[in-house]
C-alpha cells in the first residue's frame, strides 16, 4: 500500500504552486469525457470560492496537474 499525501513543503515566496492529483496505484481517474468536464467544473467552483488563479492545467487519464497561484 502506498503512503497518503506527504507533509507540506515550505510555502513559496511567489505563491505559485504545481499541484498533482493521481489515482491510487496509478489507476485511471478519468474514465469518460464527463469525468474531465466534472473535474474542471469543481476547479472553477473552487476558484470562485477561494480566489486562487489557475495558470495552466493538464488532464491525463490517470492524473491531473495544475499550476496555480494562492
Amino acid at each position: 500500500m502506498k503512503k497518503m499525501a506527504r507533509i507540506a513543503r515550505e510555502k513559496s515566496e511567489t505563491k505559485i504552486y504545481y499541484i498533482i492529483l493521481r489515482g491510487i496505484d496509478e489507476r485511471d481517474i478519468f474514465l469518460k469525457d464527463f469525468d474531465y468536464e466534472k473535474f474542471l467544473e469543481y476547479v472553477r467552483k473552487s476558484k470562485e470560492k477561494s480566489g486562487f488563479k489557475v495558470y495552466a492545467y493538464c488532464l491525463m487519464i490517470n492524473h491531473a496537474g495544475l499550476s496555480s497561484i494562492a
